[in-house]
């Protein structure tokens, strides 16, 4: 057998991925080669092939058997390697695309990010998911993330894309949610809304977003305290009933946990429990007797409370009426320049509305004019 014998066979080309991680897979491995006319590229169902050919990405194979004519002929291939020290000047090589789903890849925010809600201020927010790609323009792919490497997979991209989808997500969220006590059901429609926003990030490379999940939001630790207290206060409607039962749980606790001695304690305190409520449920309603007729409606949380309170105990609201911000109406406190609720400046009077018209002077914030009755801009 002479040099060129074992050059005439012909190639059989065809790629497995054993990792499910491998988004493209150069053949050969080690470069570009020797592709001879007639080799065979098998592509299965879930691959694409792109055969590149002195540099240039000649075609795009789908799935089946196809055969591949690069004019790289073995015997011309010697000949013309010669002045190449052997090595063939018709480079070929075979970049294989897998084009199922990649599914399960996780982003997150590495730092927190900020975000200000129209309750708690502005607080910090950590949020993370899942997405899910699928090459859909090998090409564009290969030329534009891929380039000359022999093996490409989704550690190498994942990154980089983790990084767009918190930068989006940080303008999305900011821009569609007002608080976080709105944020209960509208993961489903936050995800939605993001992941449309996203797809031309991910097409300009070939790639298309399938599926993007967000999993979760997470405030600051002091912050999930602050929501938790409000919920706890609005679920819990008796503080009395509260306090009691709080009182016969450490007592059962301390009985338990100090044996003779504890159940001793728990005895007494035990027939102490029925005088000391009673006395205290007769203060409360003694108290609340007494105060009854001394109580007022809240304008603000629509709660009774003391008449001779400053401020609201729930809200906060103050009960003086010193001024009145001129654009929501709520209560000022002394030499305030800032309205607390909607932010008004106090010391900006409201702009009649000029009708466009007949040009009448309306009332702030008047919705038609009261000389022709027509709906003012």
């Amino acid at each position: 057998m002479n040099q060129f014998d074992s050059a005439v066979f012909l190639e059989n080309i065809e790629w497995f991925d054993e990792s499910g991680e491998e988004l493209v897979h150069r053949l050969p491995d080690t470069g570009s080669g020797e592709i001879k006319w007639g080799a065979q590229l098998t592509v299965r169902e879930s691959q694409a092939g792109v055969l590149f050919y002195q540099g240039k990405a000649c075609d795009a194979f789908g799935p089946g058997r196809h055969t591949l004519k690069t004019h790289n002929l073995p015997i011309l291939t010697k000949i013309l390697s010669m002045p190449w020290g052997g090595k063939s000047p018709l480079r070929a090589e075979v970049y294989m695309v897998n084009l199922k789903y990649f599914t399960n890849l996780k982003w997150g925010t590495r730092n927190p990010v900020a975000f200000r809600d129209n309750e708690l201020g502005l607080i910090r927010l950590r949020a993370h998911g899942v997405f899910n790609i699928q090459i859909v323009q090998p090409v564009l792919f290969i030329n534009s993330l891929v380039g000359t490497r022999g093996k490409f997979t989704t550690e190498d991209i994942s990154n980089y894309l983790k990084r767009v989808i918190v930068s989006r997500f940080n303008d999305y969220l900011g821009e569609t949610l007002d608080s976080l006590f709105n944020l209960p059901g509208k993961f489903d429609e936050l995800s939605i809304g993001l992941q449309k926003r996203l797809s031309g990030d991910f097409g300009r490379f070939g790639l298309h977003l399938s599926n993007l999940y967000i999993t979760s939001i997470t405030p600051p630790e002091e912050v999930q305290k602050a929501i938790d207290d409000k919920s706890r206060m609005s679920v819990i409607n008796d503080m009395d009933k509260l306090v009691k039962m709080k009182a016969a749980m450490a007592m059962e606790k301390a009985a338990e946990s100090q044996g003779e001695a504890g159940a001793g304690i728990g005895m007494g305190m035990g027939m102490m429990m029925p005088a000391m409520f009673s006395a205290n449920a007769g203060r409360q309603e003694s108290g609340q007797a007494a105060g009854s007729s001394q109580q007022i409606t809240c304008p603000d949380c629509q709660n009774m409370i003391p008449a001779d309170a400053r401020f609201c105990p729930l809200c906060g609201h103050q009960q003086v009426v010193l001024s009145q911000c001129v654009n929501c109406g709520k209560n000022l406190s002394p030499n305030a320049k800032f309205c607390s609720k909607c932010g008004h400046a106090s010391s900006e009077k409201p702009q009649s509305r000029i009708c466009p018209s007949c040009g009448e002077k309306n009332l702030p914030g008047a919705m038609f004019c009261n000389q022709c009755g027509k709906k003012l801009g």
